[in-house]
């Protein structure tokens, strides 16, 4: 390992006093430090930050990359903020006509001088600037709110990495394993080319506004509890982002997250209970959010998962997707209940094939039983290829063995679409005893108008007690 993650694991084992800096209230615009040899800077934008009336501050303009079909390069910049700021973006190649600010709910106005834009924000958000509708070499800025624990050193149970490039010595090693009752801190301007491992550990909490660069997985939590993620970004992994296999009671907190490969998955979770994702920007090009029963080592159901208050970005497969993978073995089946998803913006979902549409996804197989789930103020922005309800029990050939057994108790509440082109959401049950029950529509709006019937659905005969509100 190199000589920062080396003295700091030995650290660890000491008895010190943690070396933690709290932050007090007060206003305050924290800006990175700028650039890193071990990242890719993008030029298409200057972007700049203030205080209101203060001084500009450059931001470092890194570059990561968007979209599977046909990788492109867009830009991501970060800040911390807990005072109204002023945001200023330099175009710096080529003209344009107007902007999009999104999600497009937090309704930012922007003022323009030439090649360049200036806004107002109010509170941290995390917002995707687009010129002249390009989504794809479009500038992604995280306003992240101010961080309350800052460390400087590896001291007691703190692990620290600080600004710069941290990789383990022992290559081809990829790894990072993080013990129990450990804090990782890892600092703004900090890049970590290793996956995070947690594993049969308990009391881990992993915080910072550094980033996880191009690791096989970002962080992987397996048969462990009490896990808490906070601030980190994670650019393009060749798997998942976020892990859980066996675990519970995990907290993630403004997460932000990029992926471009097949099966790069934003946050996946497996047989994982006591869940709260909160905060979240994901952009993947596979599902955003995947909660499922068993798959690989991991048996037993899942239950208690909350989603809130986040932006999610399929470029491919699902934004939301629930219940895929089970126990085929178990004739009883695997139970995936009480999830909640709450106050979510999503920005695009792009799927040709029809197994995997669906914004809003439960398709249960391998005897699995979907039950009591929310959804609850859900915005979608855009959808170029797929649909915006996909409830099926169902048998694919390629990942189960049997089909699932039932989705019921599922409620779509306060739920907007604005867009046109995309196919019919589908509530499909697979037999007389496999079927698809007590689903509810309230204040359901697509383009304007409250969604009263079956009428844009694709049904079968499989399917009771669909209620519209």
């Amino acid at each position: 390992m190199n000589h920062h993650l080396t003295k700091s694991l030995s650290r660890i084992a000491t008895a010190c006093l943690l070396a933690c800096t709290s932050i007090t209230a007060g206003a305050t615009l924290s800006v990175y430090p700028a650039g890193n040899p071990g990242m890719y800077h993008n030029d298409d934008y200057t972007v700049k930050v203030r205080t209101i009336g203060g001084e500009w501050q450059d931001l470092y303009e890194y570059r990561v990359q968007v979209d599977m079909d046909k990788p492109q390069e867009a830009s991501m910049v970060q800040f911390d903020m807990d005072e109204p700021v002023e945001v200023m973006v330099k175009k710096n190649n080529g003209i344009f006509s107007q902007v999009d600010i999104r999600p497009l709910k937090n309704g930012i106005k922007y003022e323009r001088q030439g090649n360049v834009i200036t806004f107002r924000m109010d509170e941290p958000k995390y917002l995707s600037v687009e010129f002249d509708g390009d989504r794809l070499h479009n500038l992604h800025l995280f306003a992240n709110p101010v961080e309350t624990e800052v460390y400087t050193e590896s001291k007691g149970n703190v692990l620290y990495f600080g600004p710069g490039t941290h990789k383990p010595d022992d290559l081809p090693n990829n790894q990072i394993r993080i013990l129990s009752n450990t804090t990782v801190y890892i600092a703004p301007g900090a890049v970590i080319k290793a996956k995070l491992l947690i594993d049969n550990a308990e009391n881990v909490r992993i915080l910072g506004r550094g980033i996880l660069d191009h690791p096989i997985r970002g962080i992987e939590i397996t048969n462990s509890k009490n896990v808490e993620i906070d601030g980190v970004t994670i650019v393009n992994p060749d798997h998942y982002s976020v892990f859980g296999g066996g675990s519970s009671d995990i907290k993630i907190r403004n997460l932000k997250a990029f992926s471009i490969k097949g099966w790069s998955d934003g946050i996946d979770m497996m047989c994982c209970r006591n869940v709260d994702i909160d905060n979240v920007f994901m952009r993947n090009s596979d599902d955003c959010i995947a909660l499922y029963n068993h798959r690989w080592h991991w048996k037993g159901g899942s239950s208690d998962i909350t989603v809130r208050n986040s932006v999610l970005w399929a470029d491919i497969a699902h934004p939301i997707n629930i219940g895929g993978h089970g126990d085929p073995d178990n004739e009883e089946g695997e139970i995936i209940e009480r999830l909640r998803f709450e106050n979510i913006d999503i920005l695009e979902h792009d799927e040709d094939d029809p197994p995997y549409r669906g914004a809003m996804c439960i398709v249960v197989g391998d005897n699995n039983i979907a039950q009591d789930i929310t959804f609850d103020d859900i915005r979608v922005e855009s959808i170029q290829e797929g649909v915006l309800f996909h409830l099926e029990v169902q048998f694919n050939r390629k990942y189960n063995k049997v089909s699932g057994q039932t989705i019921r108790n599922v409620t779509f509440r306060n739920i907007t679409y604005n867009g046109y082109g995309e196919s019919k959401s589908e509530i499909l049950g697979y037999d007389d005893k496999r079927r698809v029950s007590d689903v509810t529509f309230v204040n359901v709006m697509v383009n304007g108008t409250k969604v009263t019937n079956l009428d844009d659905f694709k049904t079968n005969k499989f399917i009771d007690n669909i209620k519209f509100k």
